[in-house]
């Protein structure tokens, strides 16, 4: 979002960007007007606790008056975030869906999205992932009957369609083309490329040396015991490359051993370090992939939780990188994971391919033009 109100922004737009206060000095930073979002918590004691649409909706009438202070030509949303598509479509605007990740809207003929399964090569497959449709669509009857029963609350219509909360007039998806199956694409869905934004930080140097970089590049959401980067440092430790690595101010429980060919920071501008990468080891967070591959730099994904395993999936579907399932974490496992990934000069190719289409393709800007002709009422 940061990175697509920059866009915006750079071509003469007033910007304003609805979200938590702890986002603030960045929003402001980047010439954007700041609201507070209603930061309404999902998870508390039972007698408080709220489903995810009763919360939107709770939350719809705040962000409608910011909507009207503001008068926008355009509203968008991100995917997760239902309270501004629902206060927009209240407004009469309309109303784009950003999703700063893979696209998730399954067909029968693909595994389930976040399943972290590789598409079948045969009508047997097919037909097994197939199978699978019917009951997936009873969770997904059950999620649009939840979003209706709060849409009817706010006076909206019922939307007899899955995945309700997309907009119909223009989805942006912030990921690679290259990443994404095979499948028919519906005329409002656009795949632009990542929207990348990163807070400012200033240049940290790596180990010395000649020998291969790699960076050990873990969640900040996820791994609260730092399990992928005490067996990175400890596979690493021999190995004929430099390691730079950061614990990313999530606080170490215990103290761990940083051998002498490795360097452990606080915190590390990705936009800064990954260029002069080989390799990157990371849990397979979209955003954190995506700017390896924009470097041109190959993965070695280790999927944690949520949506991590279709993004690992997908790099090595794509031959950008070695997937390492998380219950196989151990410093031999990714120690032969990296030699592995360094012993392929195919990753490292296709890696540079889609950090040359980066180069070429600027998913921000492209985002801007299209939510510029959704303002103006093109189709």
């Amino acid at each position: 979002m940061l990175a697509l109100g920059a866009a915006l922004v750079a071509r003469g737009h007033a910007v304003t960007m609805e979200t938590w206060s702890r986002w603030r000095e960045y929003v402001e930073l980047q010439g954007i007007e700041f609201v507070a979002a209603p930061e309404t918590p999902l998870f508390g004691p039972p007698e408080l606790e709220l489903t995810m649409y009763e919360a939107a909706a709770r939350a719809t009438a705040q962000t409608r008056k910011s909507i009207a202070v503001c008068a926008p030509d355009a509203v968008v949303h991100d995917v997760l975030t239902l309270a501004p598509a629902w206060a927009g479509e209240l407004e009469g605007l309309p109303v784009a869906t950003l999703i700063p990740h893979l696209y998730p809207v399954g067909t029968p003929e693909l595994p389930p999205f976040a399943l972290g399964a590789r598409p079948p090569r045969t009508a047997i497959g097919r037909r097994a992932w197939g199978a699978l449709q019917r009951p997936l669509d009873a969770g997904l009857e059950r999620g649009r009957a939840e979003q209706n029963a709060a849409r009817a609350r706010l006076g909206l219509p019922v939307v007899e369609r899955f995945h309700g909360g997309l907009s119909r007039r223009l989805c942006i998806v912030g990921t690679f083309p290259q990443l994404e199956y095979p499948r028919p694409w519906p005329p409002h869905v656009e795949v632009v490329g990542p929207l990348q934004w990163e807070p400012p930080y200033g240049e940290v140097d790596p180990p010395p040396g000649e020998q291969p970089l790699v960076l050990i590049a873990p969640s900040t959401a996820q791994d609260p015991q730092h399990r992928l980067l005490r067996a990175s440092l400890a596979g690493l430790a021999n190995e004929p490359v430099r390691v730079l690595a950061a614990w990313n101010r999530r606080p170490l429980p215990r103290p761990l051993r940083v051998p002498a060919n490795a360097r452990l920071v606080e915190w590390v501008s990705y936009s800064r370090a990954m260029p002069r990468c080989s390799l990157v080891i990371c849990h397979a967070g979209h955003g954190t992939m995506a700017r390896a591959l924009a470097c041109g730099c190959p993965v070695v994904a280790v999927p944690h939780a949520g949506d991590m395993a279709e993004n690992a999936a997908r790099a090595d579907w794509a031959g950008v990188g070695v997937r390492l399932p998380w219950r196989l974490v151990s410093p031999i496992s990714v120690r032969l994971a990296v030699r592995r990934a360094l012993g392929q000069p195919a990753l490292a190719r296709r890696a540079r391919e889609l950090g040359d289409w980066t180069a070429a393709h600027d998913g921000a800007r492209t985002a801007a033009e299209l939510v510029e002709q959704l303002a103006a009422g093109k189709p």
